[in-house]
């Protein structure tokens, strides 16, 4: 079964349901393509999905390294190129899916990804930098290095700014135009989950209440305990910094879930700047509408085609 069905769409839009329930009727597994799903011990603040998700289909590429690990989109792609592998191998449809533009586009173009190897003294450097100049200093920086490079992501993501500037610093080349991209050598369907921008903010706003009562704070804290640093980028993830504001005194706990909610509106909004509604790869459908048996059918002629 040499193909591929990916989903993509913005946060809480209901990707991870529909990769479930795709899995479930065409003898499929579930690769995970969210660059925060990836760390133990960050399940409430990441929505990754729970044991009774997980027990209905396998799921890989989640849990794969501790909060403090480095981990490059490099090492991303390769990984989860070998899962789709095995699992084509075993006569099963592997099932892309997440919300993070450059881990899905990177196994999906098949980029050509520059293989440098991440520099601890530097990042540390450009750590201590962001928490005296902020983030956005780093950020303006990479601007005048490489616009459209920063164009693609948000002026608050310090991992990835610093694995930019790393690139840059160690190559002398612009990161963006680094990536050649060799495409797949197997069909691929490409799914699009969407919403009115009011119904998604009705989703995210719902989720993140669920998150706190699903004992968030608690996740947070034991985090802390086991000695992940607030600094690590990990840790600066959405949610994550602001329950860490709160457990700090720094901010109330309402005003730490009511950040969250904007902060996660922002980041639904900048999703679309890599899943583009205009994009004629991706078979777009609003969740307002009956799309569940118009997706079945296009996995069905996907697997026709593969043979």
């Amino acid at each position: 079964m040499k193909c591929l069905v990916a989903i993509v769409g913005p946060t809480a839009v209901g990707k991870s349901n529909l990769g479930i329930r795709i899995a479930k009727q065409f003898n499929g597994e579930i690769v995970n393509a969210d660059s925060r799903q990836i760390y133990k011990y960050m399940d409430i603040g990441t929505a990754k999905p729970g044991p009774a998700e997980r027990g209905t289909v396998p799921h890989h590429m989640l849990d794969i390294i501790i909060p403090d690990q480095p981990y490059s989109l490099s090492s991303f792609q390769a990984s989860a190129l070998r899962c789709i592998s095995d699992i084509q191998e075993r006569g099963r449809l592997p099932v892309l899916v997440g919300g993070s533009g450059q881990y899905m586009w990177s196994v999906l173009e098949g980029w050509n990804i520059p293989a440098v190897e991440p520099d601890p003294v530097y990042r540390e450097e450009m750590a201590r930098r962001a928490e005296a100049q902020g983030v956005e200093s780093l950020y303006r920086e990479l601007e005048g290095i490489d616009p459209a490079g920063a164009a693609l992501m948000l002026p608050h993501n310090l991992r990835r700014i610093v694995r930019a500037l790393e690139i840059h610093r160690k190559t002398g080349q612009l990161p963006s135009s680094l990536r050649i991209k060799k495409g797949l050598p197997y069909p691929v369907l490409i799914i699009g989950l969407t919403a009115d921008r009011d119904r998604l903010y009705s989703l995210i706003d719902r989720r993140t209440d669920g998150m706190v009562a699903a004992g968030f704070i608690d996740e947070v804290k034991n985090l802390l305990k086991m000695g992940y640093d607030s600094g690590l980028p990990a840790m600066s993830s959405l949610g994550y910094r602001q329950m860490i504001d709160h457990l700090s005194g720094r901010i109330r706990l309402e005003e730490a879930v009511q950040t969250i909610k904007f902060e996660t509106h922002r980041f639904a909004r900048s999703q679309y700047t890599w899943f583009r509604p205009s994009d004629h790869r991706i078979i777009w459908f609003d969740i307002e509408g009956e799309y569940t048996e118009k997706i079945m059918q296009e996995t069905r002629v996907l697997l026709e085609k593969s043979g």
